[in-house]
């Protein structure tokens, strides 16, 4: 069922965690969110080596992890990892993989914004396309920094998702266009009732015009984090997911605004 219902009693948060739910069933499926290539692979390690170091058994926290992609990164790379989602269906799946590799990946359900983690029990904390969903970033990250050990580091990697670039829009309105040539608006994994949730809890969000990497680093300062770098080559990354996306698709990831940005805890 694609449908998720709108109540009076629905909070914008519950209807977060009932969108991803339901996305949990072709998550794997899709590219830009599992990995398809070992090339692939060792482009996000790249990423996270560039910016938080070999793992050495130190703690990584991975909030929202979803299917629990980046957690199986980190735990490639040596670290000792949670996953932290509040999808019942991701964790299924993220609990699945760790299974089937052999993995001591530890999987709890809770939310971001408010983890119930010790103080300071973390030496690092990484996550995904989590912070354009964030309802409150101001308190998600002061609970960050609090959850952080003393030097500890956060890896955020994320994109502004409403304000295409010019490229963006054309490829999407040639997209459409032949979308509807086809007779066929929706893509398999996003029916459009999933479509219309997606756009209104866009609409909702604290960042519904856009998290800007600037912006995002303007709250981190403010809630205590210092040595704060955005870092927008993800060429590499974009290279390897090509093969994946039909030319426009690829066109539009390519030129929209992604970025890691790594803070620390003084």
């Amino acid at each position: 069922m694609h449908q998720v219902a709108a109540q009076s009693n629905y909070s914008l948060k519950d209807e977060i965690k009932a969108y991803w739910s339901v996305r949990a069933e072709t998550f794997d499926t899709q590219p830009g969110h599992e990995i398809f290539s070992e090339a692939e692979r060792a482009a996000w390690h790249e990423l996270i080596l560039r910016h938080l170091g070999e793992g050495k058994s130190r703690r990584a926290l991975d909030l929202a992890s979803g299917t629990g992609v980046v957690s199986h990164l980190l735990d490639d790379l040596g670290f000792s990892v949670t996953g932290i989602d509040w999808a019942e269906p991701m964790l299924e799946r993220a609990r699945a993989k760790a299974k089937s590799r052999g993995q001591a990946i530890r999987f709890l359900m809770g939310d971001a914004e408010n983890t119930m983690e010790a103080d300071a029990s973390y030496d690092i904390i990484i996550n995904r396309h989590l912070v354009w969903t964030l309802v409150d970033p101001k308190a998600a990250f002061a609970e960050w920094h609090r959850v952080l050990k003393p030097g500890g580091k956060l890896l955020i990697i994320d994109s502004d998702f409403v304000n295409p670039s010019l490229v963006s829009r054309l490829a999407n309105r040639l997209a459409d266009a032949l979308s509807r040539l086809r007779r066929s608006s929706a893509r398999p994994h996003q029916p459009p009732a999933l479509a219309e949730t997606h756009k209104s809890i866009l609409s909702r969000v604290y960042f519904s015009k856009g998290a800007r990497a600037e912006a995002v680093a303007a709250l981190l300062t403010d809630a205590g984090f210092s040595t704060i770098s955005i870092d927008t080559n993800m060429r590499t990354i974009h290279k390897t997911q090509r093969g994946n996306f039909t030319f426009l698709k690829g066109l539009e990831r390519a030129t929209q605004h992604r970025y890691a940005i790594c803070a620390v805890k003084a």
